[in-house]
């Protein structure tokens, strides 16, 4: 049963009462609906386990990530791991929990890490002295050993990716300022007109900065990632909107930019930013200052969702696709939205707001629904035989998709495959696996990586399209295959190797993270210039020099696959 909401679920347990039947009815990833004996849940076969060994519930240790986990959680005395890739259906039952691990990676690296935690077990197992040959090991399974590292490559090219981690590391202090991260290096770019907006605080630019640079053990980067959200926190308008940038020279806030529209995605990933800041590192100091200007965001965002529907309306061209035609709703926008209700209950249950912390993560389902519902649509009956589901029931009969569509109106919809949208919906744990590798075989087999890693937009918007705007030729910008249309964009590359590597391709990841490397070797004037955007045809850099995004991405790329120096060599 798909989507189905809390009043859907009491309806179910009301109508099974109402029949004398003694059931546990458990409801997980907004599609498994589990009616069970009233002990027949895994925390009840747990307990009876551990009764029948004689084993204490307080030795025990167990890990989950959906809803049909909870009662595990719930033992007295049982210590649990929620992974990061958790939904929030499991988040809101180990709220105010002492006893839970909250991991910061995902399935089974979340997993060790919470062993860890808990003093089981500090160093996972060595894959090569298995029962299992590691050849025969599935992908998943395989995620449980250390020892892949850089997989198949040779001496050659492996030296090549830790050089560029390198790199990557010393292009990101270029972008080190008194209030935080600039979006490029300011004494390696000139600027004229417009572009003087380079030399600027960002507010999506500095967070995305700020979230994958957190994990370095280099005090004046993570002193930086602190200053650049005291400085967009700083700027915040009266009704909570955060800046699209803030001037490094003046200090002064731009709430625009180029045509004068709204950066809706600045709230949206500051608010990300700050979870991730404070759960690294442990600064709830920073949080409880905030606090007001946070609610603040969040309610600024919330108006936005104009129809109470769970999705936001975003103007044209009103997040980080400058220029770009896109409106309504945006898939990129929704899978932040999403996303930034889990981390703002995430927030307020580090305040000790437990009522908050379950409101927000409760409206985070219903908006992951909602977003699932609409953007894949499908012609297929549910398995119970009701009608297809989706846009095509509300509007038209648009087929089968394969991926996340880029955006819905109530005008029209389109078809195009955002790619960033895609990636980020299965790296913030919206895209369920199976719909994730679906994605993952379209935009493959159509070589968005081509000729590097990877394009934001398959197919390009081309002149005299229904969606070409007359706009997109300002500054060249938005031609085919540049900058927002169909560009190579670094930054995204390396979430697509994070998004291949959890999908279990680790071999494939590996080769991607190395055609990552060879892109941000690039540059216009000089080597390892960790470039903006390069064109999606030629391959050579067009935009600026030593981007923040582009090398704290590839940073956090590199240590999510283990192709970072600590953690060493086979």
């Amino acid at each position: 049963m798909t989507d189905a909401d809390a009043a859907r679920i009491t309806e179910i347990k009301a109508a099974i009462a109402e029949t004398g039947l003694k059931a546990a009815v458990v409801y997980s990833s907004a599609r498994d609906l589990d009616i069970l004996p009233p002990k027949a849940t895994k925390g009840g076969a747990l307990a009876w386990l551990c009764r029948r060994l004689k084993i204490p519930l307080k030795s025990v240790a167990v890990a989950g990530d959906t809803g049909n986990d909870s009662s595990m959680f719930a033992l007295a005395g049982v210590r649990g791991i929620a992974v990061q890739n958790a939904f929030p259906e499991l988040l809101e039952t180990t709220i105010g929990r002492s006893h839970i691990y909250h991991a910061r990676q995902v399935m089974a690296d979340g997993v060790v890490e919470g062993l860890c935690h808990f003093g089981v077990a500090c160093k996972p197992p060595d894959a090569n002295k298995t029962a299992i040959p590691r050849a025969k090991m599935s992908s998943d399974f395989k995620m449980l050993f250390t020892g892949t590292k850089l997989g198949g490559l040779n001496k050659k090219e492996s030296a090549l990716v830790h050089l560029a981690y390198q790199k990557a590391i010393e292009a990101l202090r270029r972008n080190i300022t008194p209030l935080g991260f600039s979006a490029c290096s300011l004494e390696d770019n000139s600027v004229t007109g417009t572009d003087v907006n380079y030399r600027s605080i960002w507010g999506r630019d500095g967070a995305i900065t700020v979230i994958n640079s957190l994990d370095l053990e280099d005090a004046a980067i993570i002193d930086c990632c602190r200053r650049t959200l005291e400085t967009l926190l700083g700027a915040i308008s009266p009704t909570g909107q955060i800046p699209a940038n803030v001037r490094i020279d003046s200090g002064a806030p731009d709430y625009s930019g180029v045509g004068n529209i709204c950066a809706i995605d600045s709230g949206l990933w500051l608010i990300i930013a700050v979870y991730h800041y404070v759960d690294r590192t442990g600064d709830t100091a920073f949080l409880h200052t905030h606090r007001g200007s946070l609610q603040r965001a969040m309610d600024w965002l919330t108006a936005h969702d104009s129809n109470n529907d769970g999705l936001l309306e975003i103007p044209e061209a009103g997040d980080w696709t400058d220029l770009f035609g896109r409106s309504y709703n945006v898939l990129y926008d929704e899978v932040l939205w999403y996303r930034t209700n889990v981390c703002f209950g995430r927030l307020m249950e580090f305040l000790g707001e437990q009522g908050q912390a379950v409101d927000y993560l409760r409206w985070s389902q219903h908006i992951r629904s909602k977003v699932l519902s609409t953007f894949w649509p499908t012609t297929t009956p549910d398995q119970h035989g009701g009608p297809a589901r989706g846009f095509a029931d509300q509007q038209f009969n648009v087929g089968d998709t394969r991926y996340l569509l880029a955006e819905i109106t109530p005008f029209s919809y389109n078809w195009r495959c955002d790619v960033f949208g895609n990636v980020l919906a299965f790296l913030t744990n919206l895209l369920d696996a199976d719909r994730a590798r679906e994605a993952f075989r379209f935009m493959w087999g159509v070589g968005v990586n081509e000729p590097y890693p990877v394009a934001n937009l398959y197919p390009v918007v081309q002149a005299g399209d229904p969606d070409w705007r007359s706009y997109y030729t300002v500054n060249l910008l938005n031609l085919p295959h540049h900058y927002h249309n169909g560009g190579i964009w670094p930054f995204v590359g390396a979430m697509w190797v994070r998004f291949i590597h959890r999908l279990g391709f680790h071999e494939v990841a590996c080769r991607e993270l190395l055609r990552l490397a060879e892109v941000n070797r690039l540059g216009r004037d000089h080597e390892w210039e960790f470039n903006e955007w390069v064109h999606g045809q030629t391959g050579r850099p067009m935009g600026k020099a030593y981007q923040a995004w582009s090398a704290a991405c590839f940073v956090r790329a590199c240590q999510e696959i283990e192709a970072d120096p600590a953690h060493g060599e086979d």
